[in-house]
C-alpha cells in the first residue's frame, strides 16, 4: 500500500482529494492535516510514503512545508497540488525538494499516476506544468529541441516508446499496462534510460522527452 497524507486548509477539497485516492486499491490515505504545520507534524507521526500539500495554507504554506517535510523526513516524498501554476511556485516547489507538481484542474488520473510515480521513487509533472518549465528554461528552443533529438538517437525503439510515456505522465504501472510489459521490466527500462542518459530523475527524462517531439502537446 502506498500511505498518503493530504494538506489542504479547505474541507471540501481534501473529501475530494480523499474520494480520488480511494479510488484506487493500492492507496491508503493515513492523515489529513489543514496547513503546512500540522502538516509536518503528521508526517512525522504517521511517515505517509507520500505527502499532497497545498500552496496556499495558513500557520505554514505549502512551499515551506515541503523543505521542513524533506529536512525532518526524507523518505516521505512531496507532491505538491494546488490551483497555481504560476512559474515561481513551480520552481520553488521543485527547488525546495519536491518530487511532483499538479494542478488540481487536471484530470484525477494524473493524480493517481502522480501518487505512484514519486512512491516508486520516480518524479512527476502535470504534462501543462512541463510544458510551462521547458518555456522557461529551455533556452534557444530550436538548438534545444535538436540537442534534444541527437540524445535519444542512442535509444532503441523500445526506450524511446518507455520514455514518450514518461514524458506523458504515467506511472510504471500505467506504462507496462499500455506496452503490454511486466512493470518490473518497465522499471529496468526506466533506469536504463537515465542511467544511458545521464539523467537523476523523472523530471528531467520528461523535459527531454518533450524536447525531443515524442510527447504529443497538442492535448491539455
Amino acid at each position: 500500500m502506498i500511505r498518503v497524507l493530504i494538506a489542504d486548509d479547505e474541507a471540501m477539497i481534501r473529501a475530494g482529494v480523499r474520494a480520488i485516492m480511494r479510488s484506487d486499491p493500492e492507496i491508503e490515505v493515513v492523515a489529513e492535516a489543514a496547513d503546512g504545520r500540522e502538516a509536518v507534524e503528521l508526517v512525522l507521526s504517521h511517515r505517509p510514503d507520500v505527502a499532497l500539500l497545498d500552496i496556499r495554507m495558513p500557520r505554514m504554506d505549502g512551499l515551506a512545508a515541503t523543505v521542513e517535510i524533506r529536512r525532518v523526513a526524507p523518505a516521505t516524498a512531496v507532491v505538491v497540488l494546488t490551483t497555481f501554476g504560476e512559474d515561481s511556485y513551480i520552481s520553488q516547489a521543485l527547488g525546495g525538494g519536491a518530487s511532483g507538481f499538479l494542478l488540481k484542474a487536471g484530470d484525477p488520473r494524473e493524480l493517481i499516476s502522480g501518487v505512484h510515480a514519486v512512491a516508486d521513487g520516480g518524479a512527476y509533472l502535470s504534462p501543462q506544468v512541463a510544458r510551462q518549465v521547458i518555456a522557461r528554461f529551455g533556452g534557444a528552443r530550436a538548438s534545444r529541441e535538436a540537442a534534444a533529438a541527437a540524445r535519444i538517437e542512442e535509444l532503441t525503439q523500445r526506450e524511446r516508446e518507455v520514455l514518450s510515456l514518461v514524458g506523458a505522465g504515467l506511472s510504471n504501472a500505467d506504462i507496462a499496462e499500455r506496452l503490454f510489459l511486466v512493470e518490473g521490466t518497465v522499471k529496468s527500462y526506466v533506469s536504463a534510460i537515465l542511467n544511458r542518459l545521464e539523467m537523476r530523475n523523472r523530471v528531467q527524462a520528461a523535459i527531454l522527452a518533450y524536447e525531443a517531439g515524442l510527447v504529443d502537446t497538442s492535448r491539455g
